[in-house]
């Protein structure tokens, strides 16, 4: 096997299009979205007899913390890999990534896979020397999704009584409106909810920067757009969500506080759902799942439980696994360690 740089959009997104698990952290235009925001990247292929096989996106962050490589959802792998086959494209691409630790001085290499939470990808990264991160970076290690394939019906059909009855009940309220947009100027409408929300609940929101860039990135293509929940033409509520490769990400949310009594984001969610229907999606990926009854305080539980209501699957994956290029690692891992506790994640 061999590894190269992929240049081409089309051959990148080609072998993404045959991959049943995958999300847009390895999209080309997340690539780009990166770029835009003045990171490095590197978008490598692993070739069999000429054969593309492997997909990897890579990122380098620059943190106070330390620099390092990242992989967000990948590597991306044919599905008929087996063990043996996985260890061994992990293994080139480890020997490629160190070589270029170097060159970029960075202390560690990160990646969230999207492989199974079992014993024998477990099996594989320890072989490597790889070990878990203290906490997970910038992607989840689990996710919650739904089959969109079915009728409208079926689906409503299929949720939780109570999140089915709110959104009737939201829908014939006449004061309650989900609009859709795909106009750069309401990044600031999101921002200011998002803002807002932040505040509430004492964590720190993407910047305006973040978000305006990944909205202008994806929507060129027609990959992005934004729900706004209003009550008497008031917005108290909106979600970003990014479609790419028929499947519809819930990417980014908020809603004011002072109007949950109203219940809109479960109507708004609905709308995205229809709405990711009707352009041809067939999945409807949550972003995001923890276990609400095994870690019933986790800052995800309650969301989790929300997104649960309107039926689906979980994913759990294999925890986001660390290999330590330097001993400035640990400089990393003490501050990480502190703000998972902090976090109560």
């Amino acid at each position: 096997m061999k590894i190269k740089e992929i240049t081409q959009k089309n051959e990148w997104e080609g072998f993404l299009s045959n991959i049943s698990e995958k999300t847009f952290l390895q999209s080309w235009n997340w690539g780009e979205f990166n770029i835009k925001n003045g990171n490095k990247i590197w978008r490598f292929g692993i070739y069999n007899n000429q054969n593309l096989v492997c997909v990897c996106f890579v990122i380098k962050i620059f943190a106070k913390r330390g620099t390092f490589l990242f992989i967000p959802h990948g590597p991306v792998m044919i599905s008929n890999f087996t063990e043996k086959d996985r260890k061994e494209t992990l293994k080139l691409l480890l020997d490629h990534l160190l070589i270029i630790s170097k060159q970029e001085n960075a202390s560690f290499i990160r990646i969230s896979p999207l492989f199974g939470d079992n014993t024998e990808n477990k099996s594989i990264f320890s072989e490597l020397k790889f070990r878990q991160a203290p906490m997970h970076s910038s992607a989840y290690e689990a996710t919650w999704k739904l089959d969109i394939n079915l009728p409208e019906d079926e689906l409503l059909k299929n949720m939780r009584k109570t999140t089915r009855y709110l959104i009737k009940k939201n829908s014939e309220n006449k004061d309650i409106q989900i609009i859709k947009s795909i106009n750069l100027k309401d990044i600031e409408i999101y921002q200011k909810l998002n803002k807002q929300v932040s505040k509430r609940q004492k964590f720190i929101p993407f910047s305006d920067e973040f978000i305006k860039n990944e909205f202008e990135i994806f929507s060129q293509n027609n990959q992005a757009f934004f729900l706004f929940g209003k009550y008497k033409n008031e917005i108290v509520a909106g979600a970003l969500v990014v479609v790419w490769s028929n499947i519809a990400f819930y990417h980014q949310a908020a809603s004011l506080g002072s109007f949950s009594k109203f219940s809109i984001p479960y109507l708004l969610q609905w709308e995205a759902i229809k709405e990711a229907k009707k352009i041809g999606c067939n999945v409807y990926d949550f972003w995001g799942f923890t276990d609400p009854k095994k870690y019933p305080r986790h800052p995800w539980a309650g969301p989790t439980l929300f997104k649960m209501g309107f039926s689906g699957y979980k994913r759990e994956y294999l925890k986001t696994q660390d290999y330590i290029v330097s001993k400035k690692y640990w400089t990393n891992y003490i501050i990480e360690s502190i703000r998972k506790i902090k976090r109560k994640l």
